[in-house]
C-alpha cells in the first residue's frame, strides 16, 4: 500500500513543514506527500525543496502559475499516479482537514469504497469556528448540488478526500474535467458516480484555518453554480 497524499499550495509558508510532519506521522510507512505549488511568491516552494531534500518521502510538482484549484488537483494526482500511488488523498495545507483523519479515509476505501469522502454534513460531522452565514451557504448550497445533479453525497463540496487508484485511473486523462477552482469537488463526485463508482462519506471536523489567509472568495458560489447547470444540462 502507497498512499500519497496530493496538496495543492500557494502562500502556505507557515504550514507546510508542521502539515507535512502530521500527514507522514498518519500514512503508512511507504506513504507519502506531493505538494503542488502554484509559485508562490512567499517563498512556499523554496520551503517545500527543502523539505523534500532532508525527506524522500515527501515530493513537489512547482507550476509556474495558479490557475486554480481544479488545475492543480489534475496535476497533482497524474503526478501521484506517475509516484505508484495506490490510493491518492486530497486534502487542504491549512489545517482545516485533520491528518488524524487519514486512516479511517484509507481504511473505508479498503472496506469497499472507490471514493472516501470526509463529510462535514453527516451525523458526527461538524464545521469549528465558521460565521453562520458561511455554513448556511456550504449547507443548503450541497442540499442544491444534490438535487441538480443527483449525486447522493452529504457533503458535495467537501475537499478532503481518498482515491482508490482505479477509482483516478477510470478518468482516463482528466481531460473530461471542466472545473478550474472550488467547483472542482462536486464535478469530480458527479464524473465518478456516473462511471458507477462507490463515494462513501465518514464524519470529519473541519476547523477554520490555523494560519495564513484564506482563498475562499465570493466568486465561488457564481462559479460553482454556474458549473452545476453546466454538468446537468451538458453545456
Amino acid at each position: 500500500m502507497k498512499p500519497i497524499v496530493v496538496i495543492p499550495t500557494y502562500n502556505e509558508i507557515e504550514n507546510v513543514r508542521p502539515m507535512a510532519e502530521a500527514v507522514l506521522a498518519n500514512l503508512p510507512e511507504e506513504g507519502g506527500i506531493l505538494f503542488c505549488d502554484d509559485n508562490s511568491p512567499d517563498g512556499t516552494g523554496k520551503a517545500i525543496d527543502d523539505l523534500c531534500a532532508a525527506n524522500p518521502r515527501i515530493h513537489v510538482l512547482h507550476r509556474t502559475a495558479k490557475e486554480g484549484l481544479g488545475r492543480a488537483y489534475v496535476a497533482g494526482f497524474a503526478e501521484a499516479l506517475k509516484l505508484g500511488a495506490t490510493h491518492v488523498f486530497e486534502m487542504d495545507c491549512d489545517f482545516s482537514h485533520d491528518p488524524k483523519d487519514l486512516p479511517r479515509m484509507l481504511e473505508s476505501c479498503e472496506a469497499g469504497a472507490d471514493v472516501t469522502i470526509g463529510s462535514r454534513y453527516i451525523r458526527g460531522g461538524k464545521c469549528v469556528g465558521w460565521p453562520f452565514k458561511r455554513w448556511f451557504i456550504s449547507y443548503f448550497g450541497g442540499r442544491f448540488i444534490r438535487f441538480v445533479l443527483g449525486v447522493k453525497v452529504q457533503d458535495p463540496t467537501g475537499g478532503f478526500k481518498c482515491f482508490k487508484r482505479a477509482a483516478l485511473e477510470a478518468m482516463g486523462d482528466f481531460s473530461v474535467i471542466r472545473s478550474f477552482g472550488y467547483s472542482f469537488q462536486m464535478e469530480m463526485n458527479y464524473r465518478m458516480a456516473q462511471k458507477g463508482l462507490v463515494l462513501r462519506e465518514i464524519p470529519i471536523t473541519f476547523s477554520e484555518r490555523r494560519a495564513g489567509t484564506s482563498k475562499i472568495s465570493g466568486s465561488i458560489a457564481t462559479e460553482t453554480l454556474k458549473m452545476v447547470f453546466k454538468l446537468r444540462f451538458g453545456k
